[in-house]
């Protein structure tokens, strides 16, 4: 394969990824001395003349749409061998699919970014293409001048305009994201079939799951238990089967999304019962689940101990008892294995802490505990395989207690600061293997040592 160093006056940095027919790299504009994204036609596709009108009629339709939610392209050209290339404005924050890694985005976060992307989504419809392939990893993420984040759509090499769409008779699009009429050969599309992607892309940032094929979709909220029953409706609504029956266009669906992303928000501080959260975790260089604004004041229930207050998970499953200084603050709506390398899902999780605005900086003192359930995969090689970069590793000891055996790997002096971090990896004593529970203990470096007691009070059921 030909290396290449240099296109034009593009300087190229780094490979960013590749796709069927091209790849697209990370390159320096030495005139205009700013990054850029280049894409290139793959070399095994240089002599095909139709995939090279593809590739290059991608590149119109981004100009075409001429929109700033849609990804900017720049210039266009050919390499010496002949491939064609054009260069685009460069994301530099990554892409929704890299904001899935941790699991489910708060709901008001994925209510926000899904109405954006449907917005984008409008600006094309609007220029008559439909996109045929959205999906979170064709969905990036650009740092504005004032700090914020501008979304862009982008990858538009299954796109078509919409006069051309309404007789297609080819299968286009990704498998949890695709309507059934762009599955099933001469349907013909227009854009309600990107209204069923967007529906999609939402139900994907909130489960933390790809959706079933259509007619068979879960219902999110047994994903995430506790969703508002308007969010789930307005999902549902966009991912119809029936064309007719979703929202009619992109703009009124992300009209609903602003809507209830502003009620959730509205409510939230108000709200005096226990609500469901996700998860936010430490774990080595990994973050388990997006961070949220919905955070529950735990209230006290019967305690364990004098000194102790019970918590459970949203689904009831976990239960445990720790310090009541600890016991300050919860979110309990789950995790994503996935983020220590087992099989991605949303299992039963929660986190405790006196002060989870503090959780994610390792260096700062917090108390705290998180549980999470695991069915399945090997989560004591994965736990053993945790490093904490900045902190003093002190080594491992092995827990055996009446209900969990395990071991539990400790780390301090993080970022300079006090306290510990704690990694347990526990089986049951009973030798049955699942399910597994995976658990982190902070402690601020007070001279107490609650861990044991913690590790004692965990019970899961069902």
């Amino acid at each position: 394969m030909q290396s290449l160093e240099r296109i034009d006056r593009y300087r190229l940095d780094r490979r960013l990824g590749g796709g069927a027919f091209g790849v697209v790299w990370l390159a320096h504009d030495d005139v205009l001395e700013a990054p850029v994204a280049v894409k290139v036609l793959a070399e095994n596709w240089a002599d095909r003349l139709d995939i090279r009108e593809r590739f290059l009629s991608e590149a119109r339709l981004l100009r075409r749409a001429g929109s700033s939610r849609v990804v900017q392209v720049y210039d266009i050209g050919e390499l010496p061998d002949g491939r064609p290339y054009f260069v685009m404005e460069y994301a530099d924050d990554g892409t929704l699919a890299d904001r899935l890694t941790g699991g489910p985005l708060p709901v008001a976060e994925a209510m926000r970014l899904t109405a954006a992307a449907a917005r984008a989504a409008a600006a094309l419809h609007d220029a008559g293409i439909v996109h045929r392939d959205i999906k979170p990893s064709n969905v990036l993420m650009r740092t504005a001048p004032d700090g914020s984040t501008r979304l862009l759509l982008a990858d538009l090499g299954l796109a078509k305009s919409l006069a051309q769409a309404s007789g297609l008779t080819m299968a286009a699009g990704s498998a949890g994201y695709a309507p059934p009429e762009q599955t099933e050969p001469g349907s013909g599309i227009d854009a309600r079939a990107d209204v069923y992607s967007l529906g999609a892309l939402g139900y994907h940032l909130v489960t933390g799951t790809v959706p079933a094929p259509p007619g068979r979709v879960q219902r999110p909220d047994r994903l995430r238990p506790g969703l508002p029953s308007g969010v789930q409706r307005a999902l549902l609504r966009a991912m119809e089967p029936d064309r007719d029956r979703r929202w009619p266009t992109a703009e009124a669906f992300a009209g609903e999304l602003d809507r209830l992303a502003g009620e959730f928000c509205a409510t939230a501080p108000g709200r005096s019962r226990r609500r469901s959260g996700v998860v936010v975790l430490a774990v080595a260089a990994v973050a388990v689940a997006g961070a949220t604004a919905v955070t529950a004041t735990l209230m006290l229930r019967q305690p364990a101990a004098a000194a102790d207050v019970k918590v459970q998970d949203a689904t009831g499953r976990i239960e445990a008892a720790v310090p009541a200084s600890w016991g300050r603050q919860l979110r309990d709506a789950g995790w994503n294995p996935k983020a220590l390398g087992l099989s991605a899902g949303n299992e039963p999780a929660l986190v405790v802490a006196g002060d989870l605005a503090r959780w994610q900086d390792l260096g700062t003192g917090v108390n705290g505990a998180f549980i999470g359930l695991s069915e399945h995969g090997d989560l004591t090689a994965k736990v053993g395989a945790l490093e904490h970069p900045g902190c003093h590793y002190r080594g491992s000891r092995d827990y055996r207690g009446s209900a969990w055996h395990g071991p539990i790997r400790t780390w301090n002096d993080c970022a300079g600061g006090e306290g510990s971090v704690e990694e347990a990896a526990l089986s049951p004593a009973g030798g049955a293997g699942e399910p597994q529970v995976y658990i982190q203990i902070r402690q601020a470096g007070d001279g107490s040592d609650a861990t044991d007691r913690v590790l004692d009070s965990v019970r899961v059921t069902g």
